[in-house]
């Protein structure tokens, strides 16, 4: 028996167990470790019952990054600008705890124990949800569940562009349809149908189809820079690292340090956010998500076209020549 089969047995028996340990190590241990990490919350009121309430939430250490408004009106103006989750108002019959499920059901779920249980043990808190999460998917599960299915679309379109050796313009031109037919569908799915996201039915679709074009440019240019590895390389940035690190079913501020900020860097993370943004929020805090997933797309379809011009497939390569026959002598 050769020595090169008995390698790459070798490799296979070793290598699925590392992309297992990887995926475990990539969902689990986030999930494992939820908690407040510098959550952005408000706190307005007169002076020193805020800076009481302040101090008890600092006693936490940097469970919670304090942001002091000086009224009801303004603190709910920083939570629909998704500047912060949640606020506690102080005013004369007591605490008012304003919250948004809408920006993370877990956010406000945890948000609410924290004050009721903690900071303000004993008094009766009036909770208000200011941006409430849809009938259609009072929990979140839906647009949680949404963002998996949207890498791998991403991952799949790039990698139907590499096997079927499509080129330049063809490639990018594939990779842009299949982006746009993804997020009407998507839209008509989560919105239409389900209910589970409120906002601009074609702001959504463009979110949802910026989210795959992102990660399906980034696969198929991958691909085209280094080979068919490209695409193994993408499908494990985008799949077993963007998504658990996207903190779309809890928070970003909720994960551990520093997978939390890495995920909103990556596709999958931006692209939960901005539609996070989009569909209920009208866009507010989009600007950051629509800029890293434009800046993936557009280094994706550029290496797309680089490595096209660079990498002819080998269906349109010149045949070599046939020798020509020997003259008889």
């Amino acid at each position: 028996m050769s020595a090169a089969p008995n390698r790459r047995t070798v490799a296979v028996v070793l290598l699925i167990p590392v992309v297992v340990t990887i995926a475990l190590w990539a969902f689990a241990w986030p999930a494992a470790r939820i908690a407040p990490r510098d959550l952005p919350v408000g706190i307005a009121g007169s002076a020193p019952a805020a800076d009481r309430l302040q101090q008890q939430f600092e006693q936490r250490g940097d469970a919670f990054e304090i942001h002091r408004f000086g009224d009801e009106a303004a603190a709910r103006t920083a939570i629909e600008d998704r500047v912060v989750y949640g606020a506690v108002v102080i005013t004369s019959k007591g605490p008012q705890l304003l919250t948004a499920s809408a920006a993370s059901p877990m956010v406000a779920q945890l948000l609410r124990e924290a004050v009721t249980t903690q900071a303000l043990a004993g008094s009766q808190v009036q909770v208000t949800d200011v941006v409430a999460a849809p009938a259609g998917d009072p929990r979140g599960s839906t647009l949680g569940a949404s963002i998996l299915p949207l890498a791998i679309a991403g991952v799949a379109a790039g990698s139907a562009v590499t096997m079927l050796r499509l080129r330049g313009g063809r490639a990018a031109g594939a990779l842009i349809g299949v982006a746009a037919l993804v997020g009407i569908t998507a839209a008509a799915l989560t919105d239409s149908w389900l209910g589970a996201i409120t906002g601009d039915w074609w702001t959504e679709a463009g979110s949802l189809g910026l989210t795959v074009l992102a990660i399906g440019a980034t696969v198929a240019g991958l691909a085209a820079l280094i080979g068919p590895s490209g695409v193994g390389l993408g499908a494990l940035l985008m799949v077993l690292l963007g998504n658990p690190f996207s903190g779309i079913t809890s928070a970003p501020e909720l994960l551990p340090r520093p997978v939390g900020a890495i995920g909103q860097l990556l596709p999958p993370g931006a692209g939960g956010s901005l539609l996070r943004s989009v569909a209920f929020f009208d866009g507010s805090a989009a600007g950051d998500a629509v800029l890293i997933l434009g800046l993936w797309a557009t280094v994706g379809l550029t290496a797309v076209l680089v490595g096209g011009r660079r990498r002819p497939s080998a269906a349109t390569a010149p045949a070599p020549s046939a020798p020509e026959p020997a003259l008889a002598g």
